[in-house]
């Protein structure tokens, strides 16, 4: 799996606005309106919030992966956004996270949903690669470090 393939350009944000974990949400959620706009924001904002009420998807390092599954959604799709300041989003380490993938999937995806977690983990593991995120100085230039980084050999 590549994790290119259901990244969409439209999906990446470099600069995000928000200043907390509702907020980071609600604009990373908001860039599939552009091409899913039957998608329900706030039901999938509940259910989003839900899923950290469970544990955090702060995964630490700077990094949070917030993921859940909805109705009505016929493919899996990705977005990331970065805060340069950083967000308080309760991560397991208590540091503020910069980068952010949001992982929405059908309801009957397991295995999809699951492979793509583990992908972006793995990548995000890397703290090159996290360095060079932070680095980038553009949307495109984000696209470019994550395809390299979606060649790379996973170990």
């Amino acid at each position: 799996m590549k994790i290119v393939d259901i990244l969409d350009e439209d999906f990446v944000i470099p600069d995000l606005s928000a200043t907390n974990k509702r907020e980071v949400l609600k604009e990373l959620i908001a860039v599939f309106s552009k091409k899913y706009n039957k998608l329900d924001r706030e039901s999938l904002l509940a259910v989003l919030l839900e899923r950290e009420k469970l544990g955090s998807t702060g995964i630490g390092e700077g990094v949070a992966i917030p993921h859940g599954k909805i109705g009505n959604l016929e493919c899996v799709l990705l977005s990331f956004g970065r805060s340069k300041n950083g967000i308080g989003f309760d991560s397991i380490d208590g540091k503020p996270v910069h980068l952010f993938f949001l992982l929405v999937a059908p309801e009957n995806s397991a295995g999809l949903h699951l492979k793509a977690l583990a992908k972006i983990s793995r990548m995000l593991r890397n703290p090159s690669l996290r360095k060079d995120l932070m680095g980038a100085e553009s949307r495109e230039e984000i696209l470019q470090i994550l395809t390299q980084a979606d060649k790379e050999p996973e170990v």
